[in-house]
């Protein structure tokens, strides 16, 4: 059993390799094109997420990952949202993008605009960059999340704010609890297991696995405008006591 199951990870590894890797850059190259070229003249809230959606799930089909959902009757599609997830892996965006199944935009760090094509594309969806250390600059990249959070687009943040190394969930930080007190919105936790076993932080090993999407149900933030911290915490307990 030990002998098949090393033989099954080198044959996965090649395949890895030789075949997912060459068709991932292509099918990114190609999303990112069609992205930008359909933003520029058509709604971004509708060519911003379906063609990345139909790359996420592409992208796990092809890395033989499973992705099961639980929580969907949590969302009110008219409604919008912070959704707040836990960061385990690479994975979790395509998870997420393939089976949130609600146009959202991200909020990600600004050192992400600089990688070719997706840099560009996310740029042109109208997805938010900030800039950490840069208090006026955060500042208005909050701002700008806050302009388009109207008649159900939502946004999705990992407020740990990179992917842990551990498989451990992370402190949070503070940007998503703010948006969604000033805003009154609600806050709907996301927890993410199973991606940090299909590919950790740090490597470019990948394996076959399981990925679970647990949306829970939504939480009313217009209580907590002046206790931010407490938010926080309930909503990172929710996130860790299902992982």
């Amino acid at each position: 059993m030990n002998l098949l199951k090393k033989l099954g990870g080198i044959l996965y590894f090649i395949y890895q390799w030789l075949i997912y890797i060459p068709i991932m850059a292509v099918v990114m190259v190609l999303t990112a094109l069609i992205t930008m070229l359909m933003c520029a003249f058509f709604n971004d809230r509708v060519w911003g997420f379906y063609p990345a959606k139909v790359w996420a799930r592409l992208m796990c089909y092809l890395a033989f990952v499973r992705v099961k959902v639980v929580g969907h009757e949590n969302i009110d599609k008219s409604q919008s949202y912070v959704f707040v997830a836990n960061h385990q892996s690479m994975f979790d965006i395509y998870a997420i993008y393939g089976w949130l199944n609600v146009p959202f935009k991200w909020i990600m760090k600004k050192e992400l605009e600089t990688i070719p094509f997706v840099g560009k594309a996310c740029k042109s969806a109208g997805h938010i960059f900030i800039s950490r250390g840069q208090t006026k600059v955060a500042m208005s990249c909050m701002e700008e999340a806050k302009r388009k959070l109207t008649n159900g687009l939502s946004v999705v943040i990992f407020p740990e704010g990179s992917r842990t190394f551990t498989g451990e969930v992370g402190s949070f930080k503070r940007g998503a609890f703010q948006i969604a007190t000033d805003l009154q919105l609600p806050i709907i936790p996301v927890t993410i297991k199973g991606a940090f076993d299909v590919m950790r932080r740090g490597t470019f090993r990948q394996r076959p696995g399981k990925i679970e999407l647990i949306i829970h149900k939504k939480i009313d933030t217009s209580t907590y405008t002046n206790n931010q911290n407490e938010l926080m915490q309930m909503v990172r307990k929710e996130i860790v006591d299902d992982i």
